[in-house]
């Protein structure tokens, strides 16, 4: 559910319910909490809330959360009702007179509009929106004020305490190494003023979250608004009189340090060490933790097994404390102010109780223009170099740093100088990093000589790489001593303001801003040398580690790093870079690249996630045509999304260059302008970056001779660009054989599809699914079905919103066709069409029709009676599809007459969902003992209970019955039902697959079946089975399977299970377990990327402790990784991502009492 951070509630009747709630002790509180868990007490419609919500909750918080969950008046309702059951009588009077107040709501409570989405909160700040503009609002508050009740020896502490935290923020402030060119921006507007205080201050209600969670990109100003908030608390204007003490953890200082206590922890800011944690204990709600830097922790794989930690006097290592801290165990009442970056807030939503996410999103699009117009004094000068940032989406995106910002800048103002006719039009995002570094280095001072400087360079590199794979930003003198860095060049790093000391560790540095550490990273495998940043496996391996990842992970900096490695492979940008650093490049990183591209063959890469618009753009950060087209000569199938100006850039650039190209998916959604017919083409060539050039080298790989699978469903294309495509589809070189074209933009734009039926004898699948066609351009398109030119075979129209005058149409059209084999017309309304108007001529041949869908089109028991009829004139009918109709016992008796002929044809018939009984069992069952063609039948989702199962055993028992397939799934079963299954079993030779999905079998009925899956005459391959009673019998399955059997058992996933795709065969889903993937596992979750060292944590241990030979690993653990892992890289095997579109349909409840009969005509 969404919530907002600001709700209304009256003022008067929001400090009565608040009153009622603090006058509860701590027992009576925790009773309120768990009544709150109880449907009776919640009067049984009213929502209930989550125990995990609730457990660590104090009163003003809670009430914040009843907020969310009712309305004003329900709120009352609840609380009267529990005050009740608790005996409370004295507040259930007074609750009862309050409640009789005129006045009181009785609707929904009003909520106020709030800046960004909040997940529960989600808000946008910029990062220079400080706190102490907030003060202002409240009043300044004098340092030394403290409440009268407060003990003097108490007052002495905190006093100390607040000097000790204010020298130590104002230090590390003071220790923060900035630019000499620098601009300062400062821009706060009123609507993020009023949201900042709203999320910091208590709101109207009084309600204050206790875990706020800054996220956003590096260098956006997240610490620094941390830092800033326990400052003003220390200088007394902030949080004064909420928060006795505010405790700043800093994850990248603790993150090395021996085991300690919470208690422990807390002392080391204490002015002399000995922290009052009596005082701190006995008011938890009063303390404020500020931990900074989260994305430097690594979450133990074993945090959920550990026991939970209340103790603040265990000893354990710090970052168990934290997650502990985290994770509400430790000082559960306490306030939590955390920072991350972004990609790390999956890892902390498993960990936190009611997390509020603040988006930090740093520098404005004002901001970054007021920056450059500062910064290079030319308005008309900055503004076009603006225009050109905001084309390279990612830069700009980079640019919401101020760091960022003056990177660009700097190098831009440095290479204008130095060249007169420079060129903006011909940079990129790499470039512009590698003329920063060379310029800076080139004047750098130091005393090393040039046999020195490669070794140092790449010694920087690989520190750079390996802390992108160790998440690790933060550097102590141990790392820089691994690798052999020496002092002149920390030295003139720092003095460059490519490195910087931290502000709040000793002896500790840091990339200036991490987009530097990210770009080094990817520069080390551009690097000559063998040997990997992490040690063990070679560099090149690692290498195809990392684009394995980064090509299927949506992590910000993983994907920079891999553009700023294919950048570097530009030519110009590597001699720079050899001039420059003295350092010469790998000339076999091209050929290692090749060599990966060429394994993408044999992977289904769109299954993998692969993520296709990022590897385009990595490939046009190249620029390198050649090297492109032999890149992309392996790519057989790509998966694109063009929703602005870059992917259109990106795709167009690289799509041309993809001649064996087969299948392509294309949602095109960016904007292509409109042209007449008669553009000139010569006026294309002088703009070779138009959008309307480069939709045109998109359409290009329609007639490259090998793309056969088209689909570009969801696109919102104009007349002009879907002539355009259609054009290129009836070239004679196209060889297009399956187009799907679902939910297009405007559907009227479909017409021009003519051309491509007409023209494309090769085309034989069309879908145009979840399309409301109307008649002008169903009309059209079903015109020329008949045509002799078109070729159809195959056709979808599903969720079209058929009319009665389109459905007429297009049975008329199909009455002509000889070509078409299936026809799906599901979730269309057919109860409306008349039967007569829609026969076909009587003297047209017999129908090709083989197989027909009409699931959930709203067909009755009429409807049957003329299924019926088409069953016994067509022959060529072998699949039925009625799933999802409301058919009953009679319409299948209707159906059964047509099944019962001998001659009738069907073999598949979905019968699933149709609301029938056992007593329409009995007619299959009739039908079935004379008809010996039916081979799959799916009943699914009927209430036809065991005595259903029965009729049909006796007839499968039959020794003529050929039903291989059998869906029971749902069907309100029981054990009894098992016995006449397993009768069915033992003797019959041609059942092999059998769904029992969704059934309360219990325990003793699948002993029953058991026994007879287990005799040599049971012929079963594949059974559907609750996962719970599969867990019973897996043992003897495997044991099973161990002699010989082909005994399968498919469950419904499970939380533990890996995800498994299903085919369609005749409405069963559970038979067909896909195995499509980039191959052998390596590395991390292909998703997400993961630490090494969580799953290597020897390893981890030993990059601490600095021993990298062998990788810290035992001999055998060693060879294991070689040649498991390593062996294996580029051949990752991603998790699967199921791409669903789910659709929750109900039938009407209006009854059919018509249907498409004109399919008497057609069939």
């Amino acid at each position: 559910m969404s919530s907002s951070a600001n709700i209304y509630v009256d003022d008067g009747s929001y400090n009565k319910l608040l009153s009622y709630l603090m006058g509860l002790d701590q027992p009576q509180l925790e009773e309120f909490k768990i009544c709150l868990q109880s449907s009776q007490l919640l009067l049984g419609n009213f929502q209930q809330i989550p125990w995990a919500n609730l457990k660590a909750i104090d009163p003003t918080n809670l009430l914040c959360l009843l907020s969310e969950y009712f309305s004003e008046r329900q709120i009352w309702e609840v609380t009267l009702s529990i005050f009740d059951n608790m005996n409370l009588t004295s507040q259930c009077t007074e609750v009862r007179a309050m409640m009789n107040v005129p006045g009181l709501p009785v609707g929904p409570v009003e909520r106020a509009s709030f800046t960004g989405h909040l997940q529960p909160g989600y808000l946008n700040i910029p990062p220079s929106l400080f706190v102490a503009e907030i003060a202002q609002t409240q009043g300044s508050q004098d340092p030394s004020q403290e409440e009268p009740e407060v003990p003097e020896e108490e007052k002495d502490h905190r006093r100390r305490y607040r000097e000790r935290m204010k020298a130590k923020i104002l230090t590390m402030w003071d220790n923060i190494p900035w630019p000499e060119d620098h601009i300062y921006l400062r821009n706060v507007t009123e609507k993020e003023h009023e949201g900042l205080k709203s999320l910091l201050y208590p709101n109207r209600t009084g309600a204050q979250p206790q875990t706020i969670v800054l996220e956003g990109l590096a260098g956006v100003g997240k610490t620094t608004l941390a830092m800033k908030v326990v400052l003003h608390w220390a200088e007394g204007f902030l949080f004064h009189q909420r928060f006795s003490y505010v405790f700043f953890i800093s994850c990248h200082k603790v993150r090395d340090m021996k085991d300690t206590t919470l208690a422990g922890l807390l002392s080391w800011d204490w002015p002399d060490s000995q922290a009052p944690i009596e005082a701190l204990m006995s008011r938890p709600e009063s303390l404020l933790f500020v931990i900074d830097g989260f994305e430097e922790m690594d979450v133990p794989s074993t945090l959920d097994e550990s026991p939970p930690c209340k103790d603040w006097y265990q000893q354990l290592p710090v970052n168990r404390i934290l997650f502990h801290l985290l994770k509400k165990e430790l000082v559960p009442l306490a306030t939590l102010l955390i920072t991350t970056k972004e990609y790390r807030t999956n890892d902390l939503k498993k960990l936190l109780l009611n997390p509020w996410f603040v988006q930090i999103v740093g520098f404005t699009e004002g901001d970054r223009e007021e920056y450059f117009i500062r910064y290079f004094g030319d308005q008309n000068k900055a503004k076009k170099i603006l225009h050109w940032v905001r084309k390279n989406e990612s830069l700009f995106h980079f640019c919401s740093a101020p760091m960022v910002c003056w990177t660009v800048c700097s190098c831009l103002k440095r290479q204008m100088a130095r060249n007169p006719h420079f060129q903006l039009s011909t940079q990129t995002t790499t470039s512009l990093y590698v003329y920063f570094f060379s310029s800076l280095l080139a004047t750098a001072e130091v005393s090393l000589s040039d046999q020195s400087w490669p070794d140092q360079w790449r010694a920087l590199c690989s520190l750079a790489a390996e802390g992108m794979w160790f998440w690790k930003f933060t550097f102590a003198k141990k790392d820089l001593k691994h690798r052999h860095l020496e002092a002149p060049v920390i030295d003139s790093l720092l003095r460059l303001n490519i490195l910087r000391k931290v502000s709040d560790c000793e002896d500790c540095v840091t990339f200036t801003h991490q987009s530097f550490q990210v770009f080094l990273g990817a520069m080390f495998y551009v690097l000559r040398g063998v040997r990997g940043s992490i040690g063990g496996p070679p560099k090149h391996q690692e290498m195809r580690v990392l684009l394995n990842d980064a090509l299927a992970d949506t992590n910000f900096y993983w994907n920079q790093m891999a553009l700023f490695f294919f950048g570097l492979l530009k030519r110009n940008l590597a001699e720079e870079l050899e001039d420059t650093l003295r350092c010469k490049m790998s000339h076999r990183t091209t050929d290692e690249l090749l060599e990966w591209a060429d394994e993408l063959e044999s992977y289904d890469l769109v299954s993998s996630c692969f993520e296709f618009l990022h590897f385009f753009e990595c490939l046009y950060e190249t620029r390198e045509e050649n090297f492109v087209r032999q890149i992309l000569s392996h790519l057989l199938e790509a998966d694109l999304d063009i929703f602005g100006s870059l992917q259109l850039q990106v795709s167009s650039f690289c799509l041309k260059h993809c001649q064996r190209l087969s299948k392509l998916r294309l949602s095109v959604s960016s904007a292509i302008p409109q042209t007449e017919l008669t553009f000139n083409l010569e006026t294309l060539e002088t703009r070779p970056h138009s959008k309307i050039r480069q939709w045109q080298d998109v359409c290009s790989v329609f007639s490259n001779g090998n793309l056969t699978e088209l689909d570009f469903s969801n696109s919102k294309l104009n007349a002009f660009s879907m002539k355009k495509l259609c054009y290129e589809l009836r070239n004679p070189r196209c060889k297009l054989q399956k187009l799907t074209c679902k939910s297009i933009t405007p559907v009227r734009i479909l017409k021009e599809l003519v051309l491509v039926l007409y023209g494309n004898h090769r085309l034989t699948h069309l879908n145009l699914s979840s399309n409301n066609l109307g008649i002008p351009v169903s009309t059209m398109i079903f015109k020329t079905l008949r045509h002799s030119a078109c070729n159809i075979q195959y056709l979808w129209l599903e969720s079209c919103g058929l009319t009665p005058l389109a459905c007429r149409h297009l049975f008329l059209e199909l009455s002509k066709n000889l070509s078409v084999r299936f026809l799906s017309l599901g979730d269309n309304d057919l109860s409306g069409v008349e039967v007569k108007s829609l026969q076909g001529p009587s003297e047209m041949p017999e129908s090709s029709l083989k197989e027909l869908s009409l699931w959930f089109c709203q067909l009755g028991i009429p409807s049957c009676k003329y299924l019926s009829d088409a069953l016994l004139k067509n022959k060529s009918l072998t699949h039925l599809n009625l799933r999802k109709n409301n058919l009953r016992d009679e319409g299948v008796k209707f159906l059964c007459k047509a099944l019962s002929r001998p001659d009738c044809s069907l073999q598949n018939l979905d019968l699933s969902d149709c609301s029938f009984t056992a007593e329409g069992c009995q007619e299959l069952a009739n039908a079935l003992q004379h008809n010996c063609n039916m081979k799959i039948l799916d009943i699914g989702s009927n209430d036809i209970h065991d005595d259903g199962v029965k009729h049909l055993c006796e007839v499968l028992k039959h020794p003529k019955c050929a039903l291989n397939t059998l869906g029971l799934e749902k069907c309100n079963l029981t054990p009894a039902c098992c016995q006449y299954l397993s009768s069915v079993l033992r003797s019959s030779k041609s059942l092999f697959n059998l769904n029992l999905l969704g059934n309360e079998l219990e325990p003793r009925g699948v002993s029953t079946l058991w026994k007879a899956l287990k005799k040599s005459t049971c012929k079963l391959q594949k059974l559907g089975l609750e996962k719970e009673l599969y867990n019973i019998v897996k043992g003897e399955l495997e044991e099973l399977q161990e002699r010989g059997s082909f005994l399968r058992v498919k469950c419904h996933l499970g939380q533990e299970e890996s995800p498994v795709t299903y085919n369609c065969q005749g409405g069963i889903f559970f038979f067909c377990n896909c195995q499509k993937s980039l191959g052998f596992l390596i590395k991390f979750s292909f998703l997400q990327p993961v630490p090494v060292s969580n799953h290597f944590p020897r390893l981890a241990e030993n990059r601490q402790s600095g021993e990298m030979p062998c990788l810290g690993l035992q001999d055998s653990a060693r060879k294991n990784w070689h040649n498991m892992i390593w062996k294996n890289c580029g051949k990752s095997k991603s998790s699967h991502c199921l791409k669903h579109h789910l659709r929750n349909l109900s039938q009407k409840e209006q009854r059919s009492r018509s249907m498409v009969t004109g399919m008497t005509g057609l069939l």
